[in-house]
């Protein structure tokens, strides 16, 4: 593999300071693995936008894998299961269209005020999401990249 991978890694902008985290440790977990990857960042309003901009961004061909974050939270006015869910279910649904692998760093926590003891644990917990995805994306580049190759034919 002489090639180094290129990512694409959408944040929704909803509870950004956590959010961020999960960059933060995508980049801090490839560095760690020696990969150097260019990691371009897209921002979009909220977790509802990223499977649209996924499939967008797919269907270039320039990206190696695409990684989304975002933190839906229960915000009393609709049901934020569904949301994620539709989230999810689009983030997969981009992924099979364009053939371009999608890593969902996208959690949607039970109970969640912000400013209260919880907050400190869910940046914390970004920060692992983001390296969990960047081993995902490493791995899955390497496997395509493996399945990509040219074989060579035996005489």
């Amino acid at each position: 593999m002489t090639k180094s991978p290129k990512f694409a890694f959408i944040r929704a902008r909803w509870h950004a300071e956590i959010v961020d985290k999960a960059l933060e440790g995508f980049n801090q977990r490839l560095t760690e693995l020696g990969v150097d990857a260019e990691v371009e960042t897209f921002d979009v309003p909220g977790a509802f936008e990223m499977p649209l901009l996924a499939k967008k961004l797919g269907g270039t061909g320039v990206y190696d894998g695409i990684a989304a974050a975002a933190f839906v939270v229960d915000g009393g006015i609709y049901r934020h299961d569904f949301v994620a869910a539709a989230v999810v279910n689009g983030l997969m649904e981009a992924q099979m269209t364009t053939g371009t692998p999608v890593f969902s760093v996208s959690l949607t926590p039970h109970h969640f005020q912000p400013k209260s003891e919880l907050e400190a644990f869910y940046l914390d917990h970004f920060v692992g999401k983001g390296r969990e995805a960047a081993d995902a994306a490493v791995q899955t580049w390497r496997l395509h990249a493996s399945l990509d190759a040219p074989k060579s034919v035996a005489a």
